[in-house]
């Protein structure tokens, strides 16, 4: 348990820094526009979905179009916790995890027979027959089309036997202490930040090194007598229980679960997600979540009256032409702008974010070394 939390100085910088920016987000986000507890909410919660998404795709290479599948199995864990049990969180989140990690052993183990393409599709199949399960065929247990909701008829067993039920519908909490907005976000950003400490261990272990083994030549290792699978399973499981967590922050926050979050589309969001923070990297596919979230709920919502506002500085007759321009790209075109900036990281830095910040990086080092004509000197003669 010790050696666990023996990190080396570099990846103890990095994980305090990271703790200090998801901590400061209120501060940070507040210029942006983006410093309201539901947002920051969702950044926190797709950086887990995203991290653990890059534990599977970044180290072992295996591409999966189906982890949205998990989230929404941990949502409905979550939310069936607090209609039968309990309205703390804790339980729900355990339960979520746990169920969400068995779900995903058994669509691992399945899908695993396949690599390449194969994969993929696979994982992508399962996903859409789970979320046909969820739509229409497991309505009493998904509740279907209208999403699984609290209701007043609800036994929670362990919260009427501790304190007589109340008139309206209870909250999620603590240990009976219930979360606020801010609150909320900053339990968010905790299962964040041990989610980025657990995720930066396997990086650095053993294990981690050999599932890049894997995603360098699985082939080889075959050869050489090695079975792969049991280490790419394990990478799998753990993912989906990343995701299952994510589902069930999704659930605290919002007590309800809907098949939508088991689509495709959902899947689809996580993998741009992680390619353009950067494969592999530790910080890029929260760095991704960030940003398309920013996307989707803030440059979303700009208008022609915002746009006049940003360009009034432009003379009279341009500012109607430039104004018409950027409206397709942003509001209901937001879309296209993700899809311009997505190529352009694709083309320029395939990388993602932290090639180009690896890139800023080196070269502010490389001004600041003397280079190597000025540090050879001519030594005068004895």
């Amino acid at each position: 348990m010790l050696q666990f939390f023996n990190v080396p100085r570099r990846d103890l910088l990095t994980f305090l820094a990271f703790s200090a920016v998801v901590l400061a987000m209120p501060l940070w986000l507040s210029p942006l526009g983006a410093a309201y507890p539901g947002l920051m909410q969702k950044f926190a919660i797709y950086a887990i979905f995203a991290l653990g998404f890059n534990i599977l795709f970044g180290l072992t290479g295996y591409l999966s179009f189906g982890h949205a599948a998990f989230v929404g199995v941990g949502s409905y864990t979550a939310v069936w916790s607090f209609k039968l049990l309990t309205m703390d969180v804790l339980p729900a989140m355990v339960f979520a995890v746990v169920v969400a990690g068995g779900f995903s052993l058994v669509i691992g183990y399945l899908s695993l027979r396949r690599s390449g393409i194969y994969f993929s599709i696979l994982t992508l199949a399962f996903a859409q027959m789970c979320y046909s399960l969820a739509y229409s065929v497991l309505t009493p247990i998904t509740n279907g089309e209208t999403s699984l909701q609290l209701t007043l008829r609800d036994p929670r067993i362990i919260d009427t036997a501790l304190a007589p039920r109340g008139e309206g519908l209870p909250s999620a909490s603590i240990l009976g202490h219930v979360f606020s907005g801010v609150e909320g976000f900053y339990f968010c950003a905790v299962m964040l930040i041990v989610g980025f400490f657990i995720s930066q261990k396997i990086f650095s272990s053993p294990f981690g090194m050999m599932l890049r083994a894997i995603k360098s030549n699985q082939v080889r290792m075959n050869y050489t007598g090695f079975n792969t699978r049991p280490y790419a399973l394990t990478a799998f499981v753990i993912s989906g229980m990343y995701a299952g967590l994510a589902g069930a922050l999704l659930a605290v926050t919002d007590p309800l679960a809907g098949a939508e979050r088991m689509q495709w589309t959902a899947s689809g969001e996580v993998v741009l997600m992680t390619i353009l923070g950067g494969v592999g990297t530790l910080i890029g596919p929260v760095i991704g979540a960030w940003l398309i979230k920013y996307f989707e709920n803030i440059f979303s919502a700009f208008n022609e009256q915002v746009l006049h506002r940003v360009f009034d500085w432009v003379p009279d007759g341009l500012e109607d032409i430039v104004v018409l321009i950027t409206s397709k790209f942003v509001g209901e075109g937001w879309h296209l702008t993700l899809g311009l900036l997505f190529v352009l990281i694709v083309v320029f830095l395939p990388g993602g974010v932290m090639e180009g910040v690896r890139r800023i990086a080196g070269l502010f080092g490389r001004r600041g070394k003397p280079s190597s004509g000025a540090a050879m000197r001519v030594q005068p003669a004895e």
